[in-house]
């Protein structure tokens, strides 16, 4: 029987706890390392963390390190759990505690702040083009991984063994691990849903019906599609896991900080307001402007996209918003294919 690798995961926000606490489930000697020492200290002792998950017990089995660079010299396999505008520094921090190292695989979702570039671009220019990545996203709230609910996600990696090494770790009984190689596609899904999630939430506050829900959802799914063809991405990804059913999770789901986000807003609350009763990152704030900037560079329209970065601006209402989308002139669903097949 083959030895269960040594996992680290590196974040101790929710999702970074879950995702430690289902690998040590599974059996894998498994390290959760936070910059917080003291926070690390509090999970060890309690088997909770009480800041993210206080309901949910931890495994007896999880070790929590405080030191990064111990943390990297004993894994196998380096997961990365924190919010997309850490991504960069903590990935610099571990090429250089670990020169060399050539897998890398993350469950963050987002762009880097400013250059908007995906994270796999960014884990390359600091690992080095041979480097290999994975990224594990889909429908998934911590606090039900963490309660063994059933749930399905996907390990995305160009090298097809890495893909199923990472979600060979993770998968379980009630933890579904599909594989696939579409970086784009899945990294594209995983960001975008935040901003689209905004604008449901945003209706839903406002009272506006389920049969908006649904159109918003169905619309919004049509804008990843385009804008995922034209960056060369795969419609089946979007169709799949990575965005159809992420979407539609945070686009319903009250666990969903960028839904609360959006519920926050349509019910009048400013958005500043909003981001401290929620206490956790939302990614959406950010993540707007640069689904935007993505737009943009490849000439691809999308309207409620466009307009959930005006209404974070604070440059129209929600109230003003809907009036603008409502008032787009009827035209064909489907005017232009959304799909396309990569060359090569």
């Amino acid at each position: 029987m083959s030895r269960r690798p040594r996992v680290a995961v590196l974040g101790a926000g929710s999702w970074g706890t879950a995702l430690a606490a289902l690998s040590a489930r599974n059996g894998n000697p498994t390290t959760l390392w936070g910059r917080d020492a003291a926070a690390l200290a509090g999970m060890s002792a309690s088997r909770r963390n009480r800041r993210y998950l206080p309901d949910c017990e931890l495994p007896d089995s999880l070790d929590f390190q405080p030191d990064l660079g111990t943390t990297c010299a004993n894994a196998d396999l380096l997961l990365v759990v924190v919010p997309s505008h850490a991504f960069a520094g903590l990935v610099a921090e571990i090429a250089r505690l670990r020169p060399g190292l050539d897998q890398l695989a993350w469950a963050s979702k987002g762009f880097e702040a400013g250059s908007g570039r995906f994270l796999h671009e960014v884990a390359a220019e600091l690992l080095g083009p041979a480097a290999t990545s994975a990224v594990v996203t889909g429908p998934s709230f911590a606090r039900e991984v963490v309660q063994n609910l059933p749930t399905a996600v996907t390990v995305h990696s160009p090298d097809g063994d890495f893909a199923q090494r990472v979600a060979a770790a993770l998968h379980a009984p009630t933890f579904r691990a599909y594989t696939g190689n579409d970086l784009l596609g899945a990294e594209l899904g995983g960001a975008m849903k935040n901003v689209l999630a905004v604008a449901t939430g945003v209706a839903d506050g406002m009272t506006l019906g389920l049969n908006a829900r649904a159109g918003l959802i169905t619309r919004g799914l049509n804008e990843m599609l385009r804008l995922n063809a034209a960056i060369g991405g795969r419609a089946e990804t979007l169709m799949g896991l990575a965005g159809l059913g992420d979407l539609v999770l945070t686009a319903t789901g009250d666990l969903s900080r960028n839904r609360r986000l959006g519920l926050a807003l349509g019910r009048g609350k400013d958005l500043d307001a909003a981001v401290r009763e929620i206490g956790q990152v939302v990614e959406s704030v950010q993540t707007a402007d640069e689904v935007m900037r993505l737009a943009e560079r490849h000439a691809v329209e999308l309207p409620i996209s466009a307009t959930v970065q005006r209404m974070l601006h604070g440059d129209i209402t929600p109230r003003e918003g809907l009036q603008l989308l409502l008032a787009r002139e009827q035209k064909p669903e489907y005017p232009d294919p959304v799909t396309r097949t990569p060359s090569g």
